[in-house]
């Protein structure tokens, strides 16, 4: 009797073949964790890539100091959960060696400094591919890139000059010194996570969930009060009942009012919604090509 795989078990089977061909390819993968929804979903992907095994490579995670503290509570919980080693990147140790400057705001956001010290953490492990959790639904700029995305010998990105995939074949072969950064849930959209994340019942930070929480309206984009934002006039805190569809520093990740408190509530929501995931997120409204910008620099 025959077996059609459904659409969730299409795009998990995909993804645990490219975590599988990049184990078989490279020497030193690390993959990049951010706390978020997707890399968690990469992390339950590659445990069950390799079970009974444990995760064969290790976790990476640039932590800029503006995290929020559910997601590094989350991350350590998660990092003894599977017995993985945790790489941490500081971009605080950044700025104290020069490669990087600190913003000169009111409101600085340590994200663009990420890429330098993601870039300092890869060449100190040697890592010669790293996974991450991006998806071409997300932004424009994520939407050019491969399964396998090369980069160069400074981490930098080139659209332009990205080997075909064709018939599921990856050609993982480099220069010295070039690396790749490898996306195995390109292919999932928002909703696709959301349901996995219900069908395989994978724990999440409370922040994804409706939650109170002190915030300010800064342009449209609501701001959580924490240690790293200084209120500018006129502005105040107070009191809304939010949620998170994405995840980064908390002086540029804005979330959003609801009361999805739980999945069913936010697979609804998701489905309703008119703004893309990564609308409420200061950083990516510089100008309409600040991702891609960033991603040539090296980032995520």
């Amino acid at each position: 009797m025959s077996y059609t795989l459904s659409h969730l078990e299409q795009l998990e089977s995909e993804a645990i073949h490219i975590f599988r061909e990049v184990a078989e390819q490279f020497e030193n993968p690390v993959l990049l964790f951010s706390g978020g929804k997707d890399s968690i979903t990469m992390v339950h992907l590659a445990y069950k890539a390799f079970y009974p095994a444990k995760i064969p490579f290790p976790f990476l995670h640039v932590d800029t100091g503006h995290n929020f503290p559910e997601a590094l509570e989350f991350r350590d919980n998660l990092v003894k959960r599977y017995n993985v080693r945790l790489d941490v990147g500081l971009v605080q140790d950044s700025i104290d060696r020069g490669t990087a400057v600190e913003e000169k705001a009111i409101n600085p956001s340590r994200n663009q400094l990420q890429s330098i010290t993601l870039l300092e953490k890869l060449e100190e492990g040697e890592y010669d591919a790293a996974f991450g959790g991006g998806r071409r639904d997300e932004e424009k700029a994520r939407a050019k890139e491969r399964f396998f995305s090369h980069r160069n010998d400074f981490g930098e990105w080139d659209p332009k000059n990205q080997r075909p995939e064709l018939w599921n074949l990856y050609n993982g072969k480099k220069s010295m010194g070039e690396s790749f950064r490898v996306f195995p849930i390109s292919n999932w959209t928002e909703m696709d996570v959301w349901q996995y994340i219900k069908k395989e019942n994978i724990e999440l930070p409370s922040i994804y969930f409706s939650h109170k929480r002190n915030i300010v309206d800064r342009k449209g984009v609501l701001i959580a009060e924490s240690p790293y934002n200084t209120l500018l006039k006129g502005e105040k805190y107070e009191e809304r009942v939010i949620r998170y569809r994405t995840l980064g520093c908390m002086t540029i990740t804005g979330a959003i009012e609801s009361d999805a408190d739980n999945l069913d509530k936010v697979i609804q929501e998701v489905a309703s919604a008119r703004q893309t995931e990564r609308g409420n997120r200061a950083d990516d409204k510089v100008s309409e090509a600040a991702m891609e910008e960033r991603k040539k620099q090296g980032y995520f």
